[in-house]
C-alpha cells in the first residue's frame, strides 16, 4: 500500500506547485527598490560622451529610466510606444543603453527614432547591476524626490502606457 502511496503524494505535491506556478505573472518581478531611493549613479551621455549624467541632476523632476540595448529584439518592438510617450511629455525619459557598443546605440536611434531626452552608457553592465536589471528592457518610474516607485519587467505596450505609467506619472507630478 505504501508502494502506491508515496508516488501520489509526490505525484500530488508537483501538481500543486505547478498550478501555483501558472498563477504567477513573469512581468511582475518584484523589486526591491521600490518605495526606496533610486540607485546613484554617473555615467556618459550617449550622444555627448564628454558630458556626464547623474541621478541628482533630476532631482526635483518625475522621470523614466529605461533600460535597452540596440542588440535587443524586445526593446525594438517597444521603441515604437516609448517614440509616441515621449510626444506627450508627461515625464522626462532617460535611457541607459545597457551593454551596447555606442555606435550601434547611435545607429539604432537614427534610424529607429529616439525618445529619449538624454540617454547615458552601462558598457560594463554596474549601472545595471545597482538597478537590480534581470534584462532589457525594464523601466522604472522615479518620483520627484529620487524614489523608485514602479518597475516594469519587459516590453512596455500600449496598455501598459495607459493603464500604469500616465496616472502612476499625473499622481506624481501632482505631488510637491
Amino acid at each position: 500500500m505504501l508502494k502506491y502511496l508515496l508516488p501520489l503524494l509526490l505525484f500530488t505535491v508537483l501538481a500543486v506547485f505547478l498550478a501555483l506556478g501558472l498563477n504567477l505573472h513573469p512581468g511582475e518581478i518584484p523589486s526591491p527598490l521600490i518605495n526606496k531611493p533610486a540607485p546613484a549613479f554617473s555615467a556618459p551621455k550617449l550622444q555627448t560622451p564628454a558630458e556626464k549624467l547623474s541621478g541628482a541632476d533630476l532631482k526635483g523632476k518625475v522621470w523614466l529610466f529605461n533600460v535597452w540595448a540596440s542588440w535587443c529584439a524586445s526593446c525594438r518592438s517597444e521603441h515604437p510606444i516609448l517614440n509616441q510617450l515621449a510626444q506627450q511629455k508627461a515625464a522626462i525619459i532617460v535611457g541607459l543603453n545597457y551593454k551596447d557598443e555606442p555606435e550601434a546605440a547611435l545607429g539604432w536611434l537614427a534610424q529607429l527614432g529616439n525618445p529619449y531626452d538624454v540617454s547615458i552608457m552601462d558598457q560594463d553592465g554596474r549601472i545595471g547591476i545597482d538597478w537590480g536589471v534581470y534584462g532589457v528592457p525594464e523601466t522604472f518610474v522615479i518620483d520627484k524626490q529620487g524614489v523608485v516607485r514602479y518597475k516594469h519587467t519587459g516590453p512596455v505596450t500600449p496598455d501598459d502606457v495607459q493603464q500604469v505609467f500616465l496616472p502612476l506619472i499625473a499622481k506624481l507630478q501632482a505631488k510637491n
